[in-house]
């Protein structure tokens, strides 16, 4: 390894020799110490690399959260190899086009997963490895084969390097690669330690999915400390409410409707007793709710992208309710005007970010890549505010990137406008986000349809619903027979959310 290089393969290593008996992961009833993940990570590194996976490779994988998806972290991170986790929720069409894009070197899926590959194989003609988790139905062999005979485990990898690839939301019609390192994720992982004074000593609850920057945070700063995480495959809330008491979990990281949820599974809260510490995204009324029942914990606001690896600023809701937070260590965030000149407290512009968390850029994308890091900064397309005593508030996006966060997903308008243009009657279509109580925020589309058309709201959500993710779908769906225009008759969007939403 290099003179002054830290990796995850050296937390691995730390870890197995300081703690090996110290419980990693959890999943049901199978406990992985940390001196067992180093085994489990070595051999599917060695059995990787005898199928030919080397440094740069891509791994593709569609699989709700297991032990085997938490081992190809490690292993990919021993080889130099790139993981790839997509989103399950997306439609087999928008799958089809990351695994393309990625052009991956082999692809895992599990048995919850694997039939989009099924339906779609001609599109993946020039993938040379499958490999199913729990099936070995062609074209996939079961990775217990891959994992059994005698291996050698390769050497690590040295030096840091990109570790996932996650596509971000389409902001042109499809989805980018951001291209995100091990350095970035373990600047922010310690970031989540020093901010919630993780030890040891902590059990986290992890059911965010691993295909999701959040998912994958939450899991380092616990892995980095030293401390336990519950990993499920999906949240559930009555689940919830048994595991986090059974293994007095004391750190949860969550997205509307999640902590609402938890709350109504728990009764009078005396099963989460455990709780220190929750973050995510919320509403004010849902986190009142919680830091009630939950008198010995605190809920932390915070900003953060994919492309920032994570949280950027963070601070207990409580010190300055509504604001996203304070900047944490080891990053540099600025507000900007149009030219990227500083604005005064109390003004909004762009947020900007330098530091170690910023990604390495976007896939095959160096425009898009070289206009994002401009004068020497991350351009996150997000508008904020600090105030006078440093805390960010959050203003929205910005024109160039109206993005929509239900329930912590990402979508841009112009995707779905897409999908709804597809169908025969519609002419045109605008699509915003409006407030939800339940998910943060919904999707609201405003419709006009050809000349001589019909076709019922009902039948155009499902019509989305069937080409895209379901989180995508329209909630709130009006037709209507004009839009106000601008000048050069394209329609005015800001008028349009105004009179709609």
């Amino acid at each position: 390894m290099g003179l002054r290089s830290f990796t995850l393969v050296d937390v691995m290593r730390r870890n197995a020799a300081i703690f090996p008996n110290r419980t990693a992961f959890v999943f049901g009833d199978r406990r992985i110490s940390h001196a067992d993940y180093l085994i489990r990570v070595r051999r599917l590194a060695a059995a990787l690399s005898k199928l030919g996976i080397a440094h740069g490779d891509r791994i593709v994988v569609v699989a709700d959260n297991c032990p085997e998806f938490v081992d190809l972290y490690g292993a990919a991170a021993w080889l130099g190899a790139v993981l790839v986790p997509i989103n399950w929720r997306l439609s087999s069409g928008e799958i089809a086009y990351i695994v393309a894009d990625a052009a991956p070197k082999l692809v895992i899926s599990d048995t919850t997963h694997h039939t989009v590959f099924l339906t779609a194989r001609p599109e993946f003609a020039g993938i040379a490895r499958w490999i199913g988790l729990g099936l070995a139905a062609a074209p996939f062999v079961g990775l217990d084969d891959c994992l059994s005979g005698a291996a050698a485990v390769p050497p690590p990898h040295d030096g840091d390097g990109v570790l996932v690839m996650i596509h971000t939301a389409a902001v042109g019609g499809h989805p980018r690669g951001a291209l995100v390192s091990q350095s970035g994720l373990l600047a922010n992982a310690m970031q989540a330690i020093h901010a919630w004074s993780v030890r040891g000593g902590d059990i986290s609850y992890a059911p965010l999915p691993l295909f999701h920057i959040a998912g994958l945070n939450l899991l380092l700063t616990c892995f980095c400390a030293g401390a336990a995480s519950v990993v499920a495959p999906r949240f559930d809330a009555q689940e919830a409410v048994k595991l986090i008491a059974s293994e007095r979990v004391t750190l949860f990281v969550e997205f509307a409707p999640m902590l609402g949820l938890l709350l109504d599974a728990a009764g009078d809260g005396r099963s989460l007793a455990s709780l220190r510490v929750v973050s995510g995204l919320d509403t004010p009324d849902t986190i009142a709710r919680f830091e009630t029942t939950c008198r010995d914990a605190c809920f932390y606001a915070g900003f953060g992208q994919t492309e920032t690896s994570g949280f950027v600023t963070m601070a207990p809701f409580r010190d300055r309710p509504g604001s996203a937070g304070r900047p944490v260590l080891n990053v540099s965030i600025a507000v900007v005007d149009e030219d990227d000149g500083p604005v005064p407290p109390g003004e909004a512009g762009e947020i900007v970010v330098r530091g170690p968390g910023v990604f390495e850029g976007y896939w095959n994308c160096p425009d898009d890549t070289a206009t994002t890091f401009r004068n020497g900064w991350h351009h996150t397309g997000d508008n904020g505010a600090f105030d006078a005593d440093g805390y960010l508030w959050y203003r929205g996006r910005s024109p160039a990137k109206e993005l929509i966060k239900p329930g912590g997903e990402n979508v841009y308008p112009a995707e779905v406008e897409a999908a709804l243009k597809a169908h025969a009657a519609i002419a045109e279509a605008v699509v915003f986000g409006v407030p939800d109580k339940e998910w943060g925020e919904a999707i609201k589309a405003v419709c006009i349809l050809h000349a001589g058309s019909v076709a019922t709201t009902e039948e155009i959500s499902a019509f989305v619903a069937g080409r895209t993710a379901r989180y995508k779908r329209p909630k709130h769906l009006v037709l209507t027979t004009a839009l106000p225009r601008l000048d050069d008759g394209r329609i005015d969007r800001g008028k349009t959310k105004a009179l709609f939403a």
